[in-house]
């Protein structure tokens, strides 16, 4: 388990929370004191009104709630986002109404989740070649033909 300092900077702000035990993620509440309405295809960014300390080698992942999109189509328009370890700012969300209808955003609502994900630093090595895979340079679909 590592720890993580987090600061309220919204008196609305709430503290992301797991759901179940086995949660890996922990939503995340808008700050709002007032409804906020997201129109069909409208994007806005949205408060949280907390800040958050990683450690290094450590992200936090922004991402959509899986209840919003299926019933709301409410997703999260750079999925998933990405907070920085020597970010100190607020965490926002930046939403996206996919849908047809408008969307009724409630004060301390929950709008996304964070994953915190450990991850590698890296030395990039500039070669002149890299190792021969059956795959080669094969993308962007190639597999539906094998």
């Amino acid at each position: 388990m590592i720890k993580i300092k987090i600061k309220k900077i919204s008196d609305n702000a709430k503290i992301p929370k797991n759901m179940t035990p086995h949660s890996a993620g922990y939503d995340l509440y808008s700050a709002n004191s007032k409804d906020i309405f997201l129109k069909a295809g409208e994007v806005k960014l949205i408060s949280t009104g907390i800040a958050i300390s990683l450690p290094t080698g450590y992200e936090a992942q922004i991402r959509p709630r899986s209840g919003l999109a299926v019933n709301n189509q409410i997703g999260i328009l750079n999925s998933p986002g990405t907070v920085d370890a020597d970010y100190r700012g607020e965490v926002k969300v930046i939403l996206f109404n996919f849908g047809e209808d408008d969307f009724c955003l409630k004060p301390q609502m929950r709008i996304a989740q964070m994953v915190i994900s450990k991850h590698e630093i890296v030395d990039f090595q500039v070669c002149e070649d890299l190792s021969e895979t059956e795959r080669g340079n094969g993308g962007f679909g190639h597999t539906k033909h094998i």
